[in-house]
């Protein structure tokens, strides 16, 4: 049918291909929301977590995270240079250490500084017990001047108001207590921070803004019955002393008092040589400097290690050499790799070719045997290559009984590569010999038949015609065996030893004992790239599209 300007239309009029359009369209639709739940899953199940892990290799925000203050104030300290962080940088880690203490994230941030600097971990931890000594004659004169300050409702009154129209003051003490958090901290429903207090003593309410918003958020408790933290002590000693009290508000008579004889106690106090009382290493500037170096959101320094360097305040550098392992880890995973997937062609083949070109009844009983691995846990497989293996094993008796070798000369096959390649040859040959069973399987008999019927001898008529035609079962082989290789860990842990272990068993190690997964995660993306690579090669060379699974 077509309409007055010679379009062929549809019985609706629309013209046909519009509607064929519109159609195709609908039929695009539906077979995507058909497979919308199972891309979906896919996605949340497989894809957002490799993501999320792999993303673990440059995120390293737990030091600006924990010590924010002392991120902001190192940056104007120069490693190179001789002396220590000014007085600033001690005074910022103080605050920020008490608040992680209280929050107990400082031991977390100590243990990811402790692979990069031995002695962190419990440098941090220690310190963090000790922090509410770091001043306490500087209190101590507090408490003796007013006795008001024992009192926890007396500090609320005058950090804390119900008035909505806090000004600017407020909302920054406010503001600093939540950044220092970095938590989900809120003060009780119709409770603000003054902003008188604010204005006078802005160290005092921005530390008692964080110790309230904790008490309330965290411990679930009333800040008006709690008494405040000894950093909110220290900051209000601070703010008493740094000039003269302007302000008026409620207990400016306590505060005056306060004044008065917290001054010369404040005048002996440093936050410098508080923490240098606690531990020296507080002066070390590798210390220091590598809260520096690891104080940015992202890093480079996983990649680094993972290619035996490490990231130091000076830049890149090169590991020393009784602790470089993992280029040569990398290296002995791709060779072995290499390796078993080799073993695996020169096994697998000749039988795929019997079981391809025997009666169906004999190939079927070959196939039983080639699966019948399958039935048995890898576990218990991988397990009884090591009692055959050893130097005392079936295989070294067998070897002894025969004479093939002296008792006093048995063979090492345990607890190296040598006997990782052959556990892990015997695991992986199977997914050799399928694909190539199911390529060899599709090649007719009358080829080889034609060849030596043109004068062919059998080799020139396997190499000519037959293997060609089976390289595509090959390729399928290869990539099987070789990715499943080098990914594997539980063989070469159980019979590898030290140096038959892959690169795999390193990743696994700092996932479930060290917990050092940003490294994990940098060495898996190394891998990832290597195996990428390697496909990339591959497919130039071979080319993926002559990979089959099937004749």
């Amino acid at each position: 049918m077509t309409d007055a300007n010679g379009t062929i239309v549809a019985a609706d009029g629309r013209p046909l291909k519009a509607s064929l359009n519109r159609a195709l369209r609908r039929e695009k639709m539906r077979a995507f929301l058909l497979i919308l739940p199972l891309l979906a899953f896919v996605m949340l199940s497989f894809i957002a977590p490799i993501f999320d892990m792999l993303f673990r290799s440059v995120q390293d925000d737990i030091t600006s995270r924990t010590l924010p203050q002392t991120v902001i104030a190192l940056d104007d300290w120069d490693y190179e240079g001789t002396e220590i962080p000014s007085e600033a940088v001690y005074e910022a880690l103080y605050y920020d250490m008490f608040f992680a203490a209280e929050a107990k994230k400082h031991t977390a941030l100590g243990s990811r500084l402790n692979y990069e600097t031995t002695g962190m971990s419990s440098l941090f931890r220690q310190t963090g017990r000790s922090l509410d000594d770091m001043g306490e004659d500087v209190i101590e004169a507090m408490e003796d001047a007013s006795e008001a300050l024992d009192d926890s409702a007396f500090w609320a009154s005058i950090f804390l108001t119900q008035d909505s129209s806090a000004g600017s003051n407020a909302a920054a003490a406010r503001a600093w207590a939540s950044s220092i958090a970095d938590m989900d901290l809120r003060l009780p429903a119709g409770t603000y921070v003054s902003d008188a207090a604010a204005e006078t003593l802005p160290n005092a309410a921005r530390q008692y803004a964080a110790f309230a918003m904790f008490t309330h958020s965290v411990d679930e408790d009333i800040p008006a019955e709690e008494d405040p933290w000894e950093s909110v002590w220290l900051a209000l000693a601070e703010d008493l002393t740094a000039g003269d009290l302007s302000y008026d508000g409620v207990g400016a008579d306590a505060l005056a008092a306060v004044q008065a004889a917290v001054a010369a106690p404040m005048a002996d106090f440093t936050y410098t040589a508080a923490f240098l009382d606690q531990d020296e290493d507080w002066a070390d500037r590798e210390v220091i400097g590598t809260i520096k170096t690891f104080s940015s959101p992202y890093t480079a320094g996983y990649f680094l290690t993972a290619v035996d360097l490490e990231l130091t305040p000076a830049g890149a550098q090169a590991v020393d050499e009784d602790v470089q392992i993992y280029i040569t880890l990398f290296w002995r995973t791709l060779w072995m790799s290499m390796t078993i997937t080799f073993s695996c062609i020169l096994l697998g083949y000749p039988i795929a070719w019997l079981m391809a070109n025997l009666p169906d009844r004999k190939a079927n009983l070959i196939m039983i045997l080639v699966l019948l691995p399958f039935w048995t846990s890898l576990l218990v497989r991988t397990s009884a290559w090591k009692v055959l293996l050893q130097q005392q094993g079936v295989i070294n008796d067998t070897l002894v009984w025969i004479g093939l070798v002296g008792d006093g000369s048995r063979l090492a096959l345990i607890n190296n590569a040598t006997g990782t390649i052959i556990a892990m040859t015997h695991i992986l040959l199977p997914f050799m010999i399928l694909p190539l069973y199911s390529v060899m399987k599709g090649i007719p008999p009358s080829y080889l038949r034609a060849a030596k019927s043109l004068g062919a001898t059998d080799w020139t008529a396997f190499w000519r015609v037959y293997f060609p035609q089976s390289v595509p079962g090959i390729g399928a082989g290869c990539i099987l065996v070789f990715i499943l290789s080098i990914g594997y860990y539980i063989t070469p842990e159980i019979v590898g030893g030290t140096k038959g272990v892959f690169i795999s068993n390193r990743i696994a190690f700092h996932i479930s004992s060290s917990l050092n997964w940003g490294l994990a995660a940098a060495l898996g993306s190394i891998l990832l790239v290597v195996v990428l690579g390697l496909y990339w090669a591959y497919d130039r060379i071979v080319g993926i599209d002559n990979v089959k699974l099937g004749g």
